[in-house]
């Protein structure tokens, strides 16, 4: 997962937390559309919106599926970077967006979709080497989002994937859609919330890929959160990254009762198994001896639309006998 684990260089994160007047949509005629103007601030830049951007390109999955569950397909000239697929509710909308590279488009792929609005999941989408700062879009007349879970800031939580969908909602012109998703969406985690009544936490810990050290969740990241309302404890909470490296010995000596393995990429879930059950210094890792595994699809950990039933399910596998009630 060498996309999402470096951190930025100053030279990155100074543009990001910047105040800066990014470039607005203007209707034709110059008169702000019903709504607008909309000024919003994301990770330090200030953007004003005379109306709602036509051309928008999404840099990862997450970010895309926002866009997707608001109903805003018609709004997308470009999208990128699958971890996973498509959920099966937005797969016949996201098949008719063009799909400008694999992972992240070059410059030239970027510009060359004449994008207003670019959205990116994680900072690495916008990255200033490749010519991609939010900086660089600017100068380009183009305006831009990133993921609030990228921000530098303090840690993430639901709240913060309802107030995504709501600015990213209000961007577009579609806060009623917003809402109602946010209110189906609360009432989904409030259910299984209440299922898990009473039930004593798990100790958990998250295997998301790596062989030398463990690449894991940890407190700062939506991740930590899921884990919490869905009835666990992570052990590396004390991690002050969203993602980050652990060493194998201090996996064994906080002792996890569940092993929770990230699926995405080309390692596949039982790949990543066996090589937790072959390595002899696990072997008295409770979750290792007793075989306790839970899988959520990377797309579900991180700051999207996935998240609240990502608690649900989650839960249905530290609880399994709370979750049938």
């Amino acid at each position: 997962m060498s996309w999402r684990r470096p951190l930025l260089p100053a030279a990155v994160l100074i543009p990001l937390l910047a105040a800066c007047a990014a470039p607005a949509s203007t209707p034709a005629g110059g008169k702000a559309a019903p709504g607008f103007p909309y000024t919003v601030v994301n990770c330090g830049v200030t953007t004003t919106y005379q109306a709602p951007p036509k051309r928008a390109v999404t840099m990862n999955q997450h970010v895309t599926e926002v866009m997707l569950a608001l109903g805003l397909h018609k709004s997308l000239v470009g999208t990128a970077y699958l971890d996973d697929a498509v959920l099966p509710a937005y797969k016949k909308a996201y098949d008719g967006v063009p799909v400008l590279a694999k992972e992240y488009p070059s410059k030239e792929a970027l510009l060359a979709a004449n994008p207003d609005f670019v959205y990116g999941g994680y900072a690495s989408a916008f990255d200033a080497k490749a010519g991609r700062s939010r900086d660089d879009l600017e100068r380009s007349g183009i305006a831009s989002r990133l993921n609030t879970e990228y921000c530098p800031s303090g840690a993430t939580g639901l709240d913060d994937v309802y107030r995504e969908v709501a600015e990213v909602g209000r961007t577009f012109g579609v806060p009623d859609r917003a809402a109602a998703w946010t209110r189906d969406a609360q009432a989904g985690v409030t259910a299984a919330e209440r299922r898990l009544k009473g039930t004593a936490p798990v100790s958990v810990f998250v295997y998301d890929s790596g062989d030398k050290t463990a690449f894991t969740a940890g407190g700062k990241g939506i991740g930590n959160e899921l884990i919490t309302r869905a009835g666990g404890r992570n052990v590396f909470a004390d991690l002050d990254k969203t993602f980050g490296d652990a060493t194998w010995e201090q996996v064994v000596a906080r002792k996890p009762d569940v092993i929770v393995i990230y699926d995405y990429g080309s390692s596949t879930v039982e790949q990543k198994k066996r090589r937790l059950l072959d390595d002899p210094a696990l072997r008295e890792v409770p979750a290792v001896k007793n075989r306790r595994f839970a899988v959520l699809p990377l797309s579900d950990a991180v700051l999207g639309v996935r998240a609240p039933a990502a608690v649900g399910k989650l839960a249905a596998q530290l609880h399994p006998a709370a979750a049938a009630r």
